[in-house]
């Protein structure tokens, strides 16, 4: 007689069904230990993996600890799985010894070279730590700066830092992670902290854009208008009628082609005409990155097609 014939059977959770069993082609259970069949008690598995999380109860502590480690970070070259060399205190908070901090120091000192023991990882280091400058000064959120680091390490995968500098590289793949994302990040604007210029945050760009194949959208100029309107601090009426401006702009012949960070400049002067809001020109030049001269020939083209 089988087993499953003998105990009465009730709905578990844990007690998952699955296929036949080898042996007798009898009916198998999977729970959290073991797969075993219900009718011969064939074992076919044990020792399962648990995936939950790691815990204990500590006797000092009345609640119970989770020992998870960190995540994964992808700004950093050995994505955070590291040890941390502490300098003064030890793990109960007690002061160290001076003989044990110039210990400790030592440690820390061979753990940093252990660290970065190849050439590769020392550009990883450099590359990370300028893209994190460059991505605090712009303001820039944890995601886009994770995304650029992943950038950076493929491009060092497919060679292309190969007698490029690494500032131009990691200033190249903040404006590409802006690009794909739809950010409104003038060249101009990453160069001013970054250690290149333009040209070498333009060149390193299309390099990456070129080999890779970055999916960049086209860039649009309704983006540039809150953040020109922001700087301006305009009435939230200004910038309503510059976004429709731009919208219009859009479908015709002025939207293509052109710096979309002019044409936002010449729609948000346009739309202070219309509302009595006196918008000037120098000031506009100054927040989008493009001439006066530019900005008032995008206006005077909207002008004549709207």
């Amino acid at each position: 007689m089988a087993t499953r014939d003998i105990y009465e059977k009730t709905f578990d959770e844990d007690v998952q069904p699955t296929n036949s069993c080898p042996e007798c082609d009898g009916r198998i259970t999977t729970n959290s230990h073991e797969t075993v069949c219900d009718d011969c008690g064939l074992l076919l598995s044990d020792q399962a993996i648990d995936l939950g999380p790691e815990w204990r109860s500590f006797p000092d502590d009345e609640t119970n600890s989770e020992r998870t480690g960190e995540p994964l970070t992808p700004s950093l070259h050995d994505h955070g799985l590291s040890t941390s060399i502490g300098e003064y205190r030890d793990g109960k908070g007690r002061t160290l010894s001076r003989n044990k901090q110039r210990q400790l120091r030592r440690l820390r000192r061979e753990h940093g070279r252990a660290r970065r023991s190849s050439k590769r990882e020392q550009n990883q280091v450099r590359g990370f730590y300028e893209i994190r400058r460059i991505i605090s000064g712009l303001d820039l959120g944890t995601s886009i700066r994770d995304q650029t680091c992943a950038l950076f390490r493929t491009a060092q995968n497919e060679d292309l830092l190969l007698g490029r500098s690494l500032e131009s590289i990691a200033a190249g793949c903040v404006y590409a992670v802006c690009r794909c994302s739809n950010l409104p990040r003038a060249v101009s604007e990453i160069a001013r902290y970054a250690h290149c210029d333009e040209e070498s945050v333009l060149h390193a760009y299309s390099v990456l854009n070129r080999e890779l194949g970055l999916p960049t959208p086209p860039r649009i100029p309704r983006l540039y208008v809150p953040q020109f309107a922001s700087a301006l601090n305009v009435t939230p009426v200004v910038r309503r009628r510059a976004v429709e401006l731009t919208e219009q702009a859009q479908s015709t012949d002025l939207g293509n082609g052109c710096n979309p960070a002019g044409v936002a400049a010449a729609c948000l002067e346009l739309a202070g005409r219309e509302t009595g809001v006196r918008v000037l020109q120098c000031e506009l030049a100054e927040v989008s990155g493009v001439t006066a001269v530019t900005i008032r020939k995008n206006r005077d083209a909207l002008s004549e097609v709207l």
